[in-house]
C-alpha cells in the first residue's frame, strides 16, 4: 500500500510539471546573441532593488566580500587577503587587496570598509536573502578603524573566536559608499568590485550585467547577462526546452522531476552539488501535543526520510535530522533513524490513546511542498495525528507562527555562513530568532550552558566537541524536525560549459560558450 502511495505521489508531481510546456511564448523578452549575450532564469528576483540590504545575491558577481567561503567551507581571502587575531578574539586586524576599483572607477580602500560599517550601524536591513544587522555579523563590536589605506582594525568588547565565520559572504560585503542615501538604502544600481555590472533592473522581471573590464581578477568569459525573474518551474523548464534561456540558476532552480526530463534530452545538461539550504518541520511547542519533547521524537522517527526524498525528490536531497547543515566543516554525520514502532510508544504515552487534530502550513509558491505533506500526513496518522493541510502565501504562514495558530509549518534554512553558532542560535537559544517567532518554546538548560562557554573558547578540538554535542542533542530533542539537507541543481545548454552548480549558485565568470 505505501509504495503504491509513493508511485502515486511521484507520478502526479511529473504530470503536474509537464503539463504547461505550452506556456513559454508569454516569457520571451530578449533575443540571445551568441556572441555577447547569455540568458538565464531564477525562480526569485535576484536583483530585488534599492530597499534590499545587499541590493542583488552574490551570485550575479556585483559584489564581493571581505572575506569568502573556501571549497572546505572555511573562511577563505576575499577583499581582505590575511588577518590576525589578537586579545582573545577582542580584536581582529585585516590587511585589504590594493589593486581593487569599484565599478564606479573609484579606489577600493579601508575608508570603502568603514563606511560600509556606518551603513550597517544604521539598524536592521531586510532582504530576500540574509538580513544585515551589525550585531548579527559583529556581536559586541566597539571599534572600527582604518590603521592605514589597506588595513583595518575590529575591536570587540567580548571575544569573537568565529568571527571569520560571521564574516563569510553575506557578513562582509562591500558597496562602493557613493551607493548609499542617508537611511542606508541604494540611490541607484548597487556598484561593486565584482567581475559583473548591473546596466538594468527592471524589479520582478529581469536584471541585466555586463563585464565589468575594470575587475583586477580573471574577468568574465561573457560580455552580458540578462537573468529573468520567473517564478513558475513549469515556464522556467519551457523556457530552457525552447531556447528562449540557457539556464536556470539560484535555490529551486529545477524541481527533481523536471531535471530527470531535463536528462533525457541531449541538448541540455543538469549539474548538482551540496546546497546550504535545510528544509524543516516547525512544531508548535506552545501547544499540545509538540511541548513534549516525546512527541516531537514521535514524530520525527515516524517520517522515513530516505522514502521521502525519494520519491519526491529522486534523491536530490540528503536526509538529516540535524538542524545543522552539511556544508559547515563542523557538520556531525548522524545516523538519521526511522523507527515507526518507536513513534508509536513514545506517540501513545502523550496522547493517552486520543488521537489529535492537527494543522500543517505549507507555502504554497514552492512546487512538491503539498505532494510531500500528503506524504508526512499519511505517516503521521499512525502515531495518532489526523493532519489537515493549509496551504498559503510564506508570508501570512510566518504570521500564523508568531502567532502560535498552527500545529506543522514546513520551512526552510539557509547557512549564511559556515559559523554553526549562529544555527544553533537561532533554534536553541530561548531568544533564538527561529525558536522567538515560531513559537517553538524550546529550552534546555545544557545548550545554554553550552553556548556561553563556547563562544569564550580558542582551542580548536574543543570548540568542535562542544559543536558536537549541541548536533546530538538536536537530534535527541528535535527542538525543529529537520527532514533533509538540500541540493543545489542547476540545468543548462549545452552550449554553454563551465556551469557548475556551486553551493551557492554558479559562478557567472567562469560561464563561456561552447566552441
Amino acid at each position: 500500500m505505501k509504495k503504491i502511495f509513493l508511485l502515486l505521489l511521484l507520478l502526479a508531481s511529473v504530470l503536474t510539471g509537464c503539463g504547461q510546456e505550452q506556456q513559454a511564448t508569454t516569457v520571451a523578452e530578449h533575443t540571445v546573441n551568441n556572441s555577447s549575450q547569455v540568458n538565464l532564469a531564477a525562480f526569485r528576483p535576484l536583483a530585488p532593488g534599492p530597499k534590499d540590504a545587499y541590493y542583488c545575491s552574490k551570485i550575479l558577481g556585483v559584489w564581493e566580500s571581505l572575506i569568502t567561503r573556501g571549497p572546505d567551507g572555511r573562511p577563505a581571502p576575499g577583499l581582505a587577503t590575511s588577518w590576525e587575531m589578537h586579545d582573545g578574539g577582542r580584536e581582529w586586524i585585516f590587511k585589504l587587496r590594493q589593486d581593487v576599483n569599484f565599478h564606479n572607477g573609484t579606489h577600493f580602500t579601508a575608508d570603502s570598509v568603514l563606511k560600509n560599517f556606518d551603513r550597517m550601524k544604521i539598524g536592521y536591513k531586510s532582504s530576500y536573502f540574509y538580513g544585515m544587522r551589525l550585531e548579527s555579523y559583529y556581536p559586541s563590536i566597539i571599534k572600527y578603524e582604518a590603521l592605514d589605506d589597506y588595513t583595518i582594525r575590529l575591536v570587540f568588547a567580548k571575544p569573537s573566536i568565529n568571527q571569520l565565520y560571521k564574516m563569510i559572504n553575506f557578513g562582509s560585503p562591500v558597496f562602493a559608499p557613493e551607493c548609499f542615501d542617508a537611511e542606508g538604502n541604494f540611490n541607484g544600481f548597487a556598484i561593486g568590485t565584482g567581475p559583473y555590472k548591473i546596466t538594468e533592473n527592471v524589479l520582478g522581471k529581469y536584471v541585466k550585467l555586463e563585464r565589468f573590464e575594470g575587475y583586477y581578477g580573471k574577468k568574465g568569459k561573457i560580455p552580458c547577462f540578462i537573468i529573468r525573474n520567473i517564478p513558475n518551474a513549469d515556464v522556467r523548464y519551457a523556457a530552457l526546452k525552447a531556447g528562449e534561456v540557457m539556464g536556470v540558476l539560484d535555490i529551486n532552480a529545477i524541481p527533481p522531476f523536471l531535471a530527470e526530463e531535463i536528462k533525457k534530452d541531449d541538448r541540455f545538461a543538469i549539474s548538482s552539488n551540496k546546497s546550504s539550504m535545510i528544509r524543516f518541520l516547525h512544531l508548535n511547542g506552545s501547544k499540545f501535543p509538540f511541548n513534549d519533547v516525546r512527541m516531537r521524537q514521535a514524530v520525527s522517527l515516524a517520517i522515513n526520510r530516505d522514502n521521502l526524498v525519494q520519491a519526491m525528490y529522486l534523491n536530490y536531497a540528503v536526509p538529516t535530522s540535524n538542524v545543522l547543515n552539511y556544508t559547515s566543516p563542523y557538520y556531525k554525520d548522524i545516523p538519521v533513524e526511522y523507527n515507526l514502532a518507536k513513534a508509536q510508544r513514545l506517540a501513545a504515552e502523550v496522547l493517552q490513546g486520543k488521537r489529535c487534530q492537527i494543522t500543517y502550513c505549507i507555502n504554497g509558491g514552492e512546487t512538491l511542498q503539498k505532494g510531500e505533506a500528503e506524504l508526512i500526513a499519511y505517516w503521521l496518522k499512525d502515531i495518532g495525528l489526523d493532519v489537515t493541510i493549509k496551504s498559503q502565501e510564506y508570508a501570512t504562514m510566518m504570521g500564523l507562527l508568531r502567532h502560535g495558530e498552527y500545529g506543522i509549518a514546513r520551512v526552510q534554512q539557509g547557512l549564511a555562513n559556515g559559523d554553526p553558532y549562529g544555527i544553533f542560535y537561532t533554534f536553541m537559544m530561548p531568544d533564538g530568532s527561529r525558536n522567538a517567532t515560531s513559537s517553538s518554546h524550546y529550552r534546555n538548560a545544557e545548550v545554554i550552558q553550552l553556548m556561553t562557554e563556547v563562544q569564550f573558547i580558542e582551542d580548536e578540538d574543543k570548540r568542535r566537541a562542544i559543536y558536537d554535542r549541541l548536533q546530538e542533542i538536536s537530534v535527541q530533542e528535535q527542538p525543529v524536525v529537520p527532514l533533509f539537507n538540500d541540493k543545489s541543481v542547476v540545468a543548462y545548454s549545452r552550449h554553454l560549459k563551465n556551469y557548475d552548480a556551486l553551493i551557492y549558485g554558479i559562478n557567472l565568470a567562469e560561464i563561456e560558450w561552447v566552441d
